[in-house]
């Protein structure tokens, strides 16, 4: 009998995908000892679209250029192909059915710890899947739910920074990986938006 595969699962909506992002799946997949980390973008980001906002199929591609090179790290569609509000629950049920030899965990920052009474069906996902938490600056990381903490170094950076910083024209080198600045400026992403 083959052994199970451990994979990670970090969710986001990578508008862009950044330095923290990377920093996060690796420290993450080093300490549990994940065989893989996939990075999930969603469908739909929570908030409202803003003009010259990345559409679902550029934050995608943004995402592949990020991680490309690590062969640990692969980038996982699903949502952004199903579109639509995706709600964690389903997406794990789906990827459950497709891959039954695969042990999912999936990663969140501590300010989202703090919010997983909200989610969606919360009390069958925990279920399904392990929790992995890495603190984030300025949150408690704590919770009723069971996650299990790793120490990793932090980042305080966001994509709301980085796409304010792109918006004034500013630099976000060493901030975002090379490859996705270039894709941002061949698409002329989060040029022109409005608050």
């Amino acid at each position: 009998m083959s052994e199970r595969k451990k994979v990670g699962i970090l969710g986001g909506t990578f508008n862009p995908p950044h330095i923290g992002h990377l920093m996060i799946a690796e420290g993450v997949r080093d300490a549990a000892g994940l065989d893989e980390i996939r990075f999930m973008p969603n469908a739909i980001p929570p908030h409202k679209v803003k003009e010259g906002d990345a559409e679902p199929w550029q934050r995608l591609e943004m995402t592949k250029l990020a991680v490309g090179g690590n062969p640990s790290f692969t980038v996982e569609p699903i949502e952004v192909e199903s579109g639509g509000v995706s709600y964690t629950s389903r997406t794990m049920d789906l990827l459950l059915e497709r891959e039954p030899g695969s042990d999912f965990s999936f990663i969140i920052g501590g300010d989202s710890i703090e919010q997983l009474h909200t989610w969606h069906d919360i009390d069958a996902l925990v279920e399904k899947v392990a929790f992995i938490g890495v603190p984030r600056p300025g949150s408690s990381a704590s919770g009723r739910y069971p996650v299990r903490m790793v120490s990793i170094p932090q980042i305080d950076l966001s994509s709301t920074i980085l796409r304010q910083k792109l918006e004034a024209g500013r630099s976000v080198r060493y901030l975002v990986p090379d490859p996705v600045i270039r894709f941002i400026r061949e698409e002329g992403l989060y040029e022109g938006r409005t608050s």
